[in-house]
């Protein structure tokens, strides 16, 4: 019995799905560390696009020539999961990310600060008055966020 003519392993479709899955992992583990990357993922966005080009390549050899190339059942799979992927990195990085509560309690510009106590690098205590006992001005820097 004879089943036709040999199919070709269609990569664009393997390789499109690769770079997808790079581009939303990769973020975490790799380019977090690096503020151009951390704070706009150009890099992350680029392995999508790539990713995205190259499925869209391989759907269109598996379902334009069925016969020469594989991935008629694998190609819409990879296709879904890679968009679900896509879609999941940018809800989390524009919308999830940014929605930090307001601070309200936080002192302003020229306000004095309340009188706090904290503990150095050796565990021992400092608090402001210590700060200001020997200058006029202490600097404070608060850095926003879900700590």
């Amino acid at each position: 019995m004879n089943a036709g003519p040999k199919r070709s392993w269609n990569w664009s479709l393997w390789f499109g799905f690769l770079f997808v899955l790079v581009g939303f992992i990769s973020y975490a583990f790799l380019f977090v560390h690096f503020p151009v990357t951390r704070d706009s993922p150009w890099a992350n966005l680029l392995l999508f696009g790539a990713g995205a080009i190259l499925l869209i390549v391989g759907l269109a050899r598996a379902f334009g020539n069925p016969r020469a190339y594989r991935g008629k059942i694998f190609g819409p799979i990879l296709g879904v999961v890679g968009a679900l992927m896509v879609a999941l990195f940018c809800y989390a990085f524009f919308y999830a990310a940014r929605q930090v509560p307001a601070s309200t309690g936080a002192p302003r510009v020229g306000q004095k600060a309340p009188e706090f106590t904290l503990y150095d690098k050796e565990n021992k205590p400092v608090s402001l008055t210590d700060l200001l006992s020997g200058s006029k001005a202490v600097v404070l820097i608060f850095y926003r966020g879900f700590w």
